[in-house]
């Protein structure tokens, strides 16, 4: 739920804010600071999308971003240019979303954040304070004021915490806001503009900062990969992961959140934050061990849960066809990069399953734009992926998902059975529809 601006202190003013980068980051917190009442401005590279922007519609589906969008364009007090140097001119805080990808060598390029940082340089008054938003690795900070290249300009670390799907309620609701610099002042001045939101704020380094990111994602990934090997023992026993999970949960020092299992854990944050942490700390010498076997974890979940979909599958009988629903990596975003859902799809296309998939928000040309290599055919609806298949799996935890009507479901499968790795279908439901796969053999 989005607090009313009426319902927010107001924030320091008057501030000017550049957001460079109109991405999942930046367009969250350029819309989100624009509805604390600064002045923002966003910019990005790309023209067809700052057109967009400009006139209201958002370039990637988030909830409750339009509606922030308009509002601060209606408001007046929100608006967007092409080039980051058309931005910066009167910004007294510069905000840089930009994209870290891994490179080949599983260490972030910095190249768009070091770019941007040497182009603008020669635009800033002085007195700014220039933010890096994006997930880096340590030292960036110092790289950036390094490309800045002005003695007049600082330099601080203040990671983002946001969940694809949950942005805006997480930008505006944070559980903490984390801020690194010497500079205590622009320390200040940079916390100040999260002020209405009456969040902690962790004034640190630069450096602690940075690391705060990775460690807290290495940590969230870390009680996936527990709760799918806890799932894949539940299974060979015929417990029931879900009611253990829960019962674990419960437990205040551990806590329900990411303690779900799925098919695997991915997106545009998981796999790159856990490849950076990983170098980090063969680069300073501690060998991060755990986290290594978090992700050989990961990929083996993969594996596991593909070869489960083509023995269920097989149960049919030759030219084995499997139904899908969900391709996105998690529910309520449009992001198909590094999704759980796609690479067990891959290994299962790869033993020679047909696989016919659904998902809310990704058509037949989005899919094949990502990826012409996957192999499967797109559906037009969740029901039509099911005609004549011979298995259910759900990949995503798309809500709309748990409001299907499983008796019709049970009549379009050629063999009535259902793989739910979300856990989002009633489990009575299946067993009332017998929609249930029979128990994993042991060897």
């Amino acid at each position: 739920m989005v607090p009313e601006t009426s319902d927010l202190p107001p924030a320091v003013a008057p501030v000017e804010v550049a957001v460079i980068g109109a991405g999942y980051v930046g367009l969250t917190s350029a819309v989100c600071f624009a509805h604390l009442g600064l002045r923002v401005v966003c910019a990005d590279v790309d023209e067809k999308k700052v057109r967009a922007l400009a006139a209201g519609r958002p370039t990637h589906h988030e909830p409750e971003i339009e509606d922030l969008l308009r509002a601060g364009i209606d408001r007046g007090n929100l608006r967007f240019v092409v080039g980051a140097e058309a931005a910066v001119g009167d910004a007294d805080v510069v905000f840089l979303c930009l994209p870290t990808p891994m490179a080949d060598d599983g260490r972030p390029d910095l190249s768009y954040l070091t770019d941007v940082a040497t182009a603008i340089g020669p635009c800033l008054r002085p007195e700014t304070v220039v933010v890096d938003k994006s997930t880096v690795p340590v030292g960036t900070a110092t790289l950036v004021a390094d490309c800045l290249d002005r003695s007049d300009v600082t330099v601080v670390a203040n990671p983002e915490f946001l969940r694809e799907g949950q942005a805006v309620h997480d930008f505006l609701n944070p559980d903490r806001v984390v801020i690194g610099g010497d500079d205590h002042g622009a320390v200040d001045r940079v916390a100040a503009l999260y002020a209405p939101l009456g969040c902690p704020v962790v004034r640190t380094d630069a450096v602690s900062a940075e690391i705060t990111k990775y460690a807290a994602n290495a940590f969230l990934v870390t009680k996936l990969s527990f709760a799918n090997s806890v799932a894949a023992v539940c299974e060979a026993l015929g417990g029931d992961a879900h009611d253990v999970l829960l019962g674990v949960g419960y437990d205040h020092r551990v806590g329900h959140a990411h303690l779900r299992p799925g098919p695997g854990w991915g997106g545009s944050c998981f796999p790159k934050d856990v490849h950076a942490l990983l170098h980090l700390a063969h680069d300073a010498g501690e060998p991060f061990h755990l986290l290594q076997a978090v992700l050989d974890a990961n990929e083996s979940q993969f594996d596991r849960v593909a070869a489960r979909i083509v023995a269920l599958a097989s149960r049919g009988g030759q030219d084995p066809v499997v139904a899908a629903w969900g391709l996105t990596f998690k529910a309520d975003t449009d992001d198909l990069r590094e999704s759980p859902a796609i690479a067990v799809l891959r290994r299962v296309s790869a033993a020679g399953v047909r696989v016919q998939v659904y998902d809310p928000v990704t058509d037949a040309e989005r899919l094949a734009t990502f990826d012409p290599d996957l192999g499967v055919s797109v559906a037009s609806d969740a029901y039509a992926a099911c005609a004549g298949a011979d298995l259910l799996v759900v990949l995503t935890e798309w809500g709309e998902f748990a409001r299907l009507d499983l008796e019709r479901v049970a009549g379009m499968l050629r063999t009535p059975q259902v793989f739910d790795t979300r856990g989002v279908l009633d489990r009575s439901e299946l067993e009332r529809h017998r929609l249930l796969p029979p128990p994993l053999e042991r060897s």
